[in-house]
């Protein structure tokens, strides 16, 4: 799981670098945060038929922060996304 997390955050990182400080995501169950952790320390693997999340952060010191977050379903070796969370950053900027 370190390794997914890893790729997020060479993406993220080319475009706002050092501005995601917290891990990707975590497993779903009857908890909201539940194993796996999918974090740069994790060394647990993702077993079969596991919902969790991919909620990727940038949080800008003083100015402003985005989570987009999607729930995963991972069958067969492959993550389906269960959310449709909008990606384009003008989708999703509230104006106060």
């Amino acid at each position: 799981l370190a390794d997914i997390d890893r790729e997020a955050r060479v993406l993220i990182d080319s475009q706002y670098p050092s501005k995601f400080k917290h891990n990707l995501g975590h497993g779903i169950g009857l908890e909201v945060h539940e194993k796996p952790v999918i974090g740069p320390k994790s060394k647990e693997k993702l077993a079969e038929d596991t919902v969790f999340t991919v909620e990727p952060g940038i949080y800008i010191d003083g100015k402003a922060g985005v989570r987009i977050e999607d729930m995963v379903y991972a069958k067969n070796g492959r993550g389906r996304v269960l959310t449709k969370s909008p990606k384009k950053i003008e989708d999703i900027i509230i104006e106060l």
